[in-house]
């Protein structure tokens, strides 16, 4: 890549326009994209008017927020209406919802009034819903239309929609009933009616329903594209896999984010201001903090049990470590799993005893493996400290998978995100949990 954008700059830079203008049309909307990330505000603006109509359409469409709002803040009234005119509508939305207020002014104002009444429909549905994400290009056909019909039509619209691989077939009330794949329409014969070919069990999605469930559903069927209806069964629009790519990384960003304690942000890190990012990592931290005094809390009560055996003190970092790791292991595993559906709330006894089962499996593995380290390497212990911690360690890792498997269920049931129950939190709480178990077990064996 880095060979092309050398080879764009050295045209540009002897003056070779008429090349570099057919070198930029010829390439990958995606490539020239990425291209303009390196060149200054001014380099810009100069390379994207050597692009045609609908090329710099497309490569609007790849650019990043920023280059997109430089770019329409300094292009003419007439060149904001060709690029919105070019563009699929979904990805005007898609700059819009991000867009400053007066660049969306900018926009609007240079489109037709139908389109102007589509974009304002788009904006207004819930954010991160269906709606948000679908795309009104598509091919729409009737069940009395012969094939051969069906052809002419998608001959005739078919440059204008977003995707013709899969048709959709609508009533008179302009309901759903039926989809028939391209490939099915070149393989008929000419007179066969679409209503003979059209699959009638369709699966298909409201625009409230969530992105998440939407990307859920691309998954399990793998399609290119999934129909969008109204709570009447009207179709109004369907949503593309490229779309869905998108919404999967946002989602899975969202999701880490969460799992490390972080406020989610839409904004790459590079271009989030140092401010921004303190105010997104400060909460989580602060309640962190607070809740950490709950070992404190622990290790206070059993205070004169630490001043009668000092030594005890040195394990509690092996203690709480390790019941920490083995809480995160399984609250990552159920969250993941959540996630992609494979674990329901149905569920919920079963993932529970299977975590105390491989908790009681490695648990006991890890209390003799650690048995054997003391014996052999903390010789001045004595045998009671040491089956002590061993004891304390089998007995957290169970309850440490427990608490991990369990506290991403209940934020599920209390309609929470289950990756807030992840990492951090999962070791704090485990943390006092274990000081617990581990104290106690101690105050047995130990005195």
């Amino acid at each position: 890549m880095q060979n092309l954008f050398d080879e764009l700059n050295k045209l540009m830079e002897s003056g070779e326009y008429a090349r570099l203008k057919e070198e930029l049309n010829s390439e990958q909307p995606a490539n020239v994209a990425e291209y303009f990330e390196e060149l200054t505000a001014e380099k810009q603006l100069f390379i994207f008017r050597l692009l045609t109509k609908d090329m710099a359409a497309e490569v609007f469409s790849y650019m990043d927020s920023d280059t997109q709002e430089h770019i329409v803040h300094s292009i003419t009234d007439r060149e904001v209406r060709n690029i919105v005119d070019e563009m699929f509508l979904d990805d005007t939305v898609d700059f819009l919802e991000e867009a400053p207020a007066n660049l969306v002014k900018k926009v609007l104002r240079n489109t037709d009034a139908e389109t102007r009444k589509l974009i304002n429909r788009f904006l207004n549905y819930p954010e991160n819903s269906a709606g948000s994400l679908m795309t009104i290009e598509f091919v729409k056909l009737r069940s009395s239309m012969t094939v051969a019909k069906a052809m002419t039509q998608i001959k005739r619209t078919g440059t204008d929609k977003e995707t013709i691989y899969t048709c959709y077939v609508i009533d008179d009330s302009r309901n759903l009933i039926g989809v028939v794949p391209l490939r099915t329409l070149i393989c008929a014969a000419d007179d066969e009616t679409i209503e003979e070919l059209m699959q009638d069990d369709v699966v298909s999605v409201l625009t409230t329903d969530d992105q998440e469930e939407v990307a859920n559903i691309f998954k399990k069927y793998n399609w290119m594209a999934l129909p969008v209806t109204d709570t009447e069964g009207r179709l109004v629009g369907i949503i593309t896999v490229d779309d869905i790519v998108d919404v999967i990384e946002q989602e899975t960003t969202e999701d880490m984010e969460k799992m490390a304690a972080l406020i989610p942000s839409d904004d790459e890190y590079l271009k989030t201001p140092v401010m921004m990012l303190a105010k997104n990592r400060i909460v989580w931290l602060s309640v962190l903090m607070i809740s950490g005094t709950l070992s404190s809390i622990v290790i206070g009560r059993f205070n004169g049990l630490l001043e009668t055996a000092v030594v005890l003190s040195g394990f509690i970092p092996i203690i709480t470590g390790t019941g920490g790791n083995a809480g995160s292991q399984a609250s990552t595993m159920i969250i993941r799993g959540m996630a992609l559906g494979e674990i329901e709330m149905r569920d919920t006894f079963k993932v529970i005893w299977k975590e105390i089962r491989v908790g009681a499996l490695c648990g006991i593995a890890l209390g003799l493996i650690n048995m054997l380290k003391m014996t052999l390497v903390n010789t001045d212990t004595g045998f009671w400290i040491d089956l002590s911690v061993s004891l304390s360690m089998a007995a957290v890792v169970v309850l440490a998978k427990t608490i991990g498997c369990l506290l991403p269920i209940i934020a599920k049931a209390l309609k929470l995100d289950p990756a807030m129950m992840a990492g951090p939190l999962i070791s704090t709480v485990v943390d006092a949990v274990a000081l617990v178990i581990y104290f106690s077990i101690a105050a047995v064996l130990v005195l």
